[in-house]
């Protein structure tokens, strides 16, 4: 077994502290490596070519003992924050990256481990041996059998994820308050998912039961692994509750007494990697929805202007299919899907103010309905730790907002230096402690890979590198869930009324099937809040789950929600079960032919030796003709998926050749930009500017130029994540507005003045130097982020109207700066500009200044379509803006003093567990990334 202990830098105090908490709190001790190391079973043919980072660290484990280490003196376990450091350090040291430098700030991924690098070798069973190395602790897992294999990924797994693990398959099954505790963040967080993805429990039964059925061979061996994996990570289970080494978390929780080790750790089963499946496709692999929102706006649209005229404004700001986005195919190749019909047929609309919400929670009792907090008792040696988890174990929002997330840059072989492709690639997932996703390298019969899985769910590697190619995924969100207005009825045929429990499908009026969730908590030392319970109830029809009701020409109905991976949240199983199979993908259109087994909306990319390629995953639906599945559709036959089978949610699904895909263009680059010309955006938002320019320009420059390097598509990446899209794409045309006159007003002029000098420094939000804490150009950050928000409601508010601006900003908000609460972990999230009206500025101010416009808005609003008029308001905006304080514009949180500028902006790494790790430098980055060069394959 792997025994810890954490490199504590005040030993002497720290020891004393731990004593008096009684041998049972201490960590054992750790278990060295054997002299040789298992030798290598493959040939990497990467050749110290190919890197990786995954901040914070490798051990997402820590004991009771490090926990109150780390709190009292600020140490932290071994592996657990050696990789921020490396990745935070890119920002100052990108400008003079070599080749040479890049293993400075990213990880060597090469398969293996050297003799004098192994730090530790564990053999869980006779037939799988984990090696780990000294600088990461990264495992490195060789089985000789492939049962043992996968017992031992989920042994890793254990030992460095399993708090983490336990903590989302107890948010998969919509159990989190009864598990982490009552607090008003988790209670949001827990309806937020359940209200997406409920089940019964023989559901998740029936959907292992569903890959056995029709997933063949490959389909029974994904879920032997499966079973193997569980295996492992309960006999880790079991080893680490059984010798006091299990996570300081379950004591803190009250799931086990730290004196007496009485209590449990439930055993994992096979159903909870379906539950952990279903938060990660939520999370990341999700795309469409929004269908009941987008009626509202349209219809406020239709109000203002009339139904013609107003369609054509709501249509221009939807953006299905710009022009003038930028595309990952962008060869002009075209990949219609979802766009709008020439004369939509089903469509169901609101009638105006009919529409309510679903109510959700129901029977709360206790703090539930108060919002009480009661102490218990604790030893006063673990006061330090009290009300760790008051806030949440988790943001409230993680469900509820959108995500858009990872990055991708790769330039074919023709246009590199060496002759061989190049790729710096890999998904934002937020940053958490412990992370995620966790690092591992698989070797054993059929299986060969290293990189990042999602924990829990680890059977193989998801994102990373095999002996010869490397791998990567950017979340794409193509439009795969509906909205259907089900029409209501009663048993009795009496007039239904909105409340009613029974809907029409075929000419049966048939019951909803509910789905009941009970959940009850207790205070405990991490969490305060007062003891609680309240009952969830979801509704489920054969057209999915309501979410709505309301009236559709006077007649009441239900909308309900259809995702189409629902029930089939692990099916995508059999694709990176091929992706890991170096008997399976051999070249480019292998690893496409692998990318089409998975059902999760991502972009997936590839390299190797020779070739670069790009397929776009997702169970794409063939919907009746002319439905507009922007909006609301009918829930009745005629307007059904083609072959809906309501019974397992399955339907007829586009054919691979209809994905957008490429081999061998010039680049790639994806940034959850849109994927190809008609491909339609399945949100608001995508056009002129996206965050997908800051890329695109980028590599493109590069590639036109020749020679590239590993270092300097790196370097393009690590420029992008610290500049401003507003700054560098749209601020350009702000300008010259504002210099359409002389600027007389003293502040203003200044504001223009340090707004030029910004832009024209690239417009960064970067420290003047390493460590300094302190932005270039600040004041002309500073303005910009107070600036934005005004200039967006003088521009478009005045004529729009309070009612349709207020629409159009539900369906897409209006600014996502670094230091908004945005984001996959809130704010301090790094993840930046992705959703905001950057595209409709732009568009509108180059239709006022009288420039060419590719997809214009309908009308012109920045005053009225009056250049001076436009200019005085957004002269009077600026001037606002740059009146504000610092203290105004970053008003300071838990974590930072108001107007402290960089630490507004700065990433934090979300505590899941009790360690926690210090503030970084702001990154608009992937958070497990790869840079990857193959100059040989298995071929040659």
């Amino acid at each position: 077994m792997r025994r810890r202990t954490g490199k504590l830098t005040c030993t002497a105090i720290a020891t004393t502290a731990v004593l008096a908490l009684g041998a049972a709190l201490a960590g054992p001790l750790p278990q060295r490596a054997q002299a040789a190391p298992a030798a290598a079973a493959v040939t990497d043919y990467c050749q110290s070519q190919c890197s990786d980072i995954l901040p914070p660290g490798q051990n997402g484990n820590a004991t009771l003992a490090e926990i109150l280490a780390n709190r009292a003196f600020g140490t932290h376990p071994e592996h657990s924050t050696d990789q921020l450091g490396p990745y935070n350090n890119l920002v100052s040291g990108y400008p003079t990256l070599t080749d040479d430098k890049l293993t400075d700030f990213f990880n060597d991924s090469s398969f293996g481990v050297p003799a004098d690098q192994v730090a530790s070798v564990t053999k869980p069973r006779a037939d799988v041996t984990i090696t780990r190395d000294k600088k990461t602790g990264v495992p490195h897992i060789e089985g000789t059998t492939r049962e043992g294999t996968e017992f031992g990924a989920g042994y890793a797994a254990g030992q460095d994820r399993l708090w983490l693990m336990d903590l989302f398959r107890h948010v998969g099954r919509g159990e989190l308050t009864s598990f982490a505790g009552g607090a008003e963040a988790n209670q949001g967080l827990e309806q937020s998912f359940f209200s997406q993805a409920p089940y019964k429990e023989e559901d998740y039964q029936a959907q292992i039961d569903y890959i056995l059925a029709t997933q063949g061979e490959r389909g029974r061996q994904a879920l032997a692994d499966a079973q193997s994996y569980v295996d492992g990570i309960n006999a880790y289970r079991k080893q680490a509750k059984d010798g006091r080494y299990f996570p300081g978390e379950y004591v803190l929780t009250g799931k086990i007494d730290a004196i007496t080790n009485v209590g449990e750790i439930e055993p994992f089963k096979l159903t909870d990697l379906i539950a952990l499946a279903s938060v990660v496709g939520a999370l990341f692999g999700n795309g469409g929805g929004g269908e009941v929102e987008s009626a509202l706006s349209l219809l406020a649209a239709q109000q203002k202007y009339g139904i013609a005229e107003g369609t054509k404004v709501w249509e221009s700001f939807r953006e299905r299919d710009d022009p003038e986005a930028a595309l990952t195919v962008h060869d002009g190749t075209s990949f219609p899907y979802a766009g709008k019909p020439a004369n939509a047929k089903g469509t169901a609309l609101p009638d105006p103010g009919s529409l309510t919400p679903e109510q959700l929670v129901y029977d709360k009792t206790g703090s539930a309905k108060t919002g009480a907090t009661q102490q218990v008792k604790a030893p006063k040696k673990l006061e330090a730790l009290r009300g760790i988890y008051d806030d949440g174990v988790l943001p409230r929002d993680l469900f509820s907002r959108k995500h858009g997330m990872s990055n991708a840059l790769l330039v074919s072989g023709k246009y590199t230096a060496s002759g061989h492709p190049v790729a710096v690639f890999g998904p934002q997932t937020g940053y958490f402690a412990p992370q995620l996703l966790m690092l591992q390298e698989l070797q054993g019969p059929g299986i060969s890979a290293r990189g990042a899985s999602f924990a829990g769910v680890g059977m193989y590697v998801q994102l990373g590198r095999g002996q010869d190619y490397a791998w990567s995924a950017t979340t794409s969100a193509q439009d795969v869930t509906d909205t259907f207005a089900v029409e209501l009825c009663t048993p009795d045929g009496s007039a239904p009324t909105k409340d009613s429990t029974y809907y029409r499908y075929h000419g049966s009026c048939l019951p909803m099937e509910k789905i009941e969730r009970r959940n009850a908590w207790k205070p405990t030392l991490a969490d305060s809040t007062a003891e609680g319970s309240y009952r969830m109830q979801v509704y489920r029809t054969k057209y999915g789950l309501v979410t709505h009701r309301a009236t559709v020409d006077g007649k009441p109905v239900a909308y309900t929600l259809l995702r189409a991976s629902y029930r089939h949240e692990a099916d995508s199983i059999v694709g990176f079960q091929m992706l890991n199979d170096p008997g399976y993908v051999k070249d480019a259109k292998s690893f496409q032919s692998a990318a089409q087994h998975i059902n999760y909306t991502f972009n997936w990319f590839y390299a190797d030796s020779r070739q670069t390629a790009y397929y776009n995953s997702g169970l794409n639906l063939v919907r009746a003709a002319d439905v507009d599945p922007s909006l609301p559709i009918k829930g009745e036959a005629a307007y059904e998926w083609r072959d809906f089978d309501p019974t397992v949610n399955t339907a007829a699904y586009a054919p691979a050749a209809q994905h957008p895909q490429s081999v061998d263009q010039d680049y790639y680059v994806s940034w959850n930009n849109r994927q190809a010309k008609g491909y339609t955006a399945a949100g608001f938002g995508n056009g002129s500017v996206h965050r997908g320019n800051l890329l695109d320009d980028r590599v493109r420059a590069l590639v036109k130029k020749g020679g590239v390097t590993r270092a300097a598509l790196t370097r393009a990446m690590a420029e992008a994540a610290v500049t401003d899209l507003r700054g560098e794409d749209v601020l350009p045309e702000l300008l010259k507005v504002l210099r359409s006159a002389p600027v007389t007003d003293p502040q203003a002029a200044k504001a223009v003045q340090q707004l030029e000098s910004w832009q024209t420094a690239g417009a960064q939000r970067r420290e003047t130097s390493a460590g300094s804490h302190t932005y270039g150009h600040a004041d002309a950050v500073r303005i910009m982020d107070a600036w934005w928000p005004l200039l967006v409601e003088a521009e478009f508010k005045p004529q729009l109207g309070a009612d349709l601006y207020d629409a159009l900003r539900a369906n897409l908000t209006v600014d996502e700066a670094p230091s908004a609460g945005h984001g996959p972990t809130g704010s301090h999230a790094g993840s930046s500009f992705q959703y905001g009206w950057w595209s409709y500025v732009d568009k509108d101010l180059r239709a006022v200044l009288g420039e060419d416009v590719q997809g214009p808005l309908a009308r012109k609003y920045c005053g009225a379509g009056d250049l001076s008029a436009c200019r005085d308001a957004l002269l009077t905006s600026l001037k606002q803006a740059a009146a504000k304080p610092a203290t105004e514009v970053y008003p300071g949180d838990a974590n930072c003093s108001a107007g402290d500028q960089w630490c507004a902006d700065s990433i934090i790494q979300r505590p899941l567990g009790g360690v926690t790790h210090d503030k970084v430098h702001w990154q608009n980055r992937p958070t497990y990334q790869q840079v990857v060069e193959f100059r040989y394959s298995r071929s040659q």
